[in-house]
């Protein structure tokens, strides 16, 4: 058994190791970096995810950064899975993508807020529960025009659809995706702690606008 311990602590400290480092991308500052934009951390909330990149008035880079903020959770828990066949090393790597997102090391470890990230990492885990977790979102953002509230509500809903729906259509998500639904929304309600409050306070800016 003693000799299992070592190769197992191993391949999870790779997988976390290298999910990390993946995670820690930060896109939304080199596309707009790259495309002349500007620094996206100096303008509305400062935060490096699509949402605030769409407030440099660039459509184009706000989808760029989604799809690739989206993309590496993905990459990060696939190639997990694919190494290793094993759901557990799978989730782990995702779940480290998504803290590289969140605390970044090229950035002082202060990074995004891992919406895009969380969506990427639920589809690749299980696309039925991914689909449902986007069309919460969807319909959240587009009844109230809060991407914030979208993504609070959205991501709470994932462990229950996991739970409920999908349990009963005969598609439970495995354990350790549940525990990754888990994870990931706890950190982005802590995250997401200042637009919790301006919501609150009805000061929250919606989807489109330039100001904080």
């Amino acid at each position: 058994m003693q000799d299992l311990v070592g190769p197992a602590m191993l391949t999870l400290g790779l997988a976390a190791l290298g999910g990390y480092l993946l995670g820690s991308i930060p896109f939304g500052v080199v596309i707009t970096r790259a495309a002349g934009a500007g620094d996206v951390r100096s303008i509305g909330s400062g935060n490096i995810g699509a949402t605030n990149v769409l407030r440099t008035g660039r459509k184009d880079l706000a989808l760029a950064t989604l799809l690739l903020d989206a993309g590496k959770g993905a990459a990060a828990l696939l190639i997990a899975r694919w190494l290793f066949d094993n759901d557990v090393v799978a989730v782990i790597a995702g779940g480290a993508a998504f803290l590289g997102h969140l605390f970044p090391i090229w950035l002082g470890f202060k990074g995004g807020k891992g919406v895009a990230t969380f969506f990427g990492l639920i589809i690749a885990a299980a696309w039925p529960l991914g689909l449902m977790a986007g069309a919460t979102w969807l319909i959240v953002a587009f009844a109230l025009r809060y991407s914030s509230l979208a993504a609070l509500i959205a991501s709470a809903a994932t462990p229950l659809y996991a739970l409920l729906p999908l349990a009963a259509l005969g598609l439970p998500a495995p354990a350790p995706v549940l525990f990754l639904s888990v994870f990931t929304a706890v950190l982005i309600w802590i995250r997401h702690h200042e637009n919790i409050g301006r919501l609150m306070k009805g000061t929250e800016s919606r989807i489109g606008s330039k100001s904080k």
